[in-house]
């Protein structure tokens, strides 16, 4: 098979919700469903058994929630799907961001009785910037929900896209007996049976017709059905592939990912309608162009770093989405930078379980070993002349000073924090005078996770105090003397990131406000482009 047809085949495709709206349950059984793996962890389950396999870090078992992108590979029918599973906690959007960059298609999953929570909706904006298609699962049926059509109204009036339901429920809660599927007009029946092992596999289906659903269904339950049947075909517009892949128009399945219940039908239209990997924009030389799956030379991004995946080795991966050509292991790759790697051992993942890949194609991730030659924003390609757009990186919400409980281990804590400010876990500062290490952060939670990876990592105690400053942003100008008039001037309010680029600390926002004020040919920003 050419390296076009094999790219043809691949669906790259991440999960986004709101934290407990149901995402790492349901990614476990897309799993499940695809044959991937053999049982599920139940997310809810207590002790030994609260295990999944796409959280694979300590702090994500025990308290089971997701906080690191991870990367399942596996084959349904004749295609191959790349799932990228995203930190569901918001202090962890940032990384979230970076890892939809790499996707062609996005599931928003809704818990059916909060509809769109505030994260779903950062979440979403990220997708609409990329006009990302995004198909939707409403989850968590088999308990109390909100009306159906409510839950789509929502939709239409929060995100502005239309939305096209492919099965419509049958109630909810202890009532909720299955879906109706709106094309072929079979019902999915729902199999409630307590305390056993959910069906896995596609539900199983009836006829439609009112005298095949007769004695299946309640009266009261059936009469809901048939008249949501006719008001939502009578008033929301048919499913549009076209307008799906411009990001205008959802997909819409119901289900429950605890039961097993409606996975197979959602991944059957992912497997229907996802899209094959997109084109990419890129500039040669500084001209802009659009790299195609079927261009003849591999080209790619970095958009995840991860270090000790395994923790009996100080390993450090590089998350390379493929944009085009055949990868073969053993390729020479430049990036843009000049900087030439061979990649002898590229990885294939299921989390953290890992297989070398012999061959790659536009739109799979493999991982790269490396030991700090790659970051995150960085392009590879066989001239080395390709640079994708880069990876934003968002101004922390929280600063605060590291300082490492045995003082004679201040270079081992700096090492740490540098080789996780590099994997986008945090950001790293150092002002200009001084040897403080200050980090940046979006929440809370990314300061506890750090603080559980440096011990268990690099077996360091560290602790985070109050830093002198609570604002960070990116300095830039066109006049690079004016630029560096303003750092001597302010030494005491100036550092360098990660990558040595200039950043203003300050105590507040009104800082920020007064310094722009005073100096307008030094820009101030939030963000800054990641890429080498």
């Amino acid at each position: 098979m050419s390296h076009i047809e094999e790219a043809a085949r691949r669906r790259t495709f991440a999960i986004i919700s709101h934290p407990d709206a149901g995402k790492t349950t349901l990614t476990e059984n897309l799993l499940l469903a695809g044959g991937a793996i053999r049982a599920a962890g139940e997310v809810a389950a207590r002790g030994a058994q609260r295990r999944t396999r796409s959280d694979w870090m300590k702090i994500e078992r025990d308290r089971g929630i997701s906080v690191s992108a991870s990367v399942m590979t596996f084959e349904y029918r004749d295609l191959v799907f790349n799932l990228l599973d995203t930190p569901g906690h918001e202090d962890f959007s940032e990384d979230t961001y970076r890892t939809l960059t790499a996707a062609d298609c996005a599931v928003m999953v809704l818990d059916a009785a909060k509809g769109i929570e505030p994260q779903t909706l950062k979440l979403f904006e990220v997708c609409r910037l990329r006009d990302i298609p995004i198909v939707t699962f409403i989850n968590k049926m088999d308990r109390e929900a909100l009306e159906p059509i409510e839950l789509l109204d929502e939709v239409q009036d929060k995100l502005q896209l239309d939305t096209a339901p492919l099965y419509w429920p049958a109630a909810s809660g202890q009532r909720f007996a299955g879906m109706k599927d709106l094309t072929t007009g079979e019902f999915c029946q729902f199999d409630r049976r307590p305390g056993e092992a959910p069906v896995i596999g596609p539900a199983q289906r009836i006829p439609g017709s009112n005298e095949a659903l007769i004695g299946k269904l309640d009266d009261p339950v059936h009469a809901e059905l048939v008249e949501g049947v006719e008001m939502v075909t009578g008033l929301l517009p048919k499913f549009d592939p076209d307008a799906f892949n411009a990001g205008n128009m959802t997909p819409v399945v119901f289900g429950s990912a605890l039961r097993h219940f409606g996975v197979a039908e959602l991944l059957n239209t992912l497997h229907d309608f996802a899209p094959a990997p997109r084109d990419q924009k890129a500039e040669r030389k500084d001209v802009p162009v659009m790299v195609h799956p079927s261009d003849p030379a591999v080209s790619g991004f970095v958009f995840k770093i991860q270090a000790n995946m395994d923790p009996n080795h100080r390993d450090r991966v590089a998350f390379l989405r493929l944009c085009s050509g055949e990868f073969k292991r053993g390729m020479r790759l430049k990036s843009a930078s000049g900087k030439q790697l061979n990649i002898h051992n590229p990885l294939m993942f299921l989390a953290q379980d890992r297989e070398i890949a012999e061959t790659a194609y536009a739109g799979d991730v493999i991982g790269v070993p490396n030991h700090g030659q790659l970051r995150v924003g960085d392009s590879l390609s066989e001239s080395g002349e390709i640079q994708f757009a880069g990876i934003p990186n968002f101004a922390p919400e929280l600063l605060r000073r590291a300082r490492v409980k045995d003082p004679m281990k201040a270079k081992h804590l700096r090492k740490a924090l540098e080789s996780l400010a590099e994997e986008g876990v945090t950001q790293l500062f150092k002002p200009a005078i001084g040897s403080d290490m200050i980090v940046g952060a979006v929440g809370q939670l990314q300061f506890e996770v750090m603080t559980e990876r440096v011990a268990a990592e690099y077996n360091l105690e560290v602790v985070f105090e109050p830093a002198p400053y609570n604002v960070a942003r990116w300095l830039a100008s066109e006049d690079p003397q004016k630029l560096e008039d303003f750092l001597d001037r302010n030494k005491s309010a100036s550092g360098t990131d990660l990558d040595g680029a200039p950043v203003y600390l300050a105590k507040n926002a009104w800082d920020v406000g007064y310094a722009q004020e005073k100096n307008p040919a030094i820009r101030f920003t939030a963000t800054r482009e990641r890429s080498i």
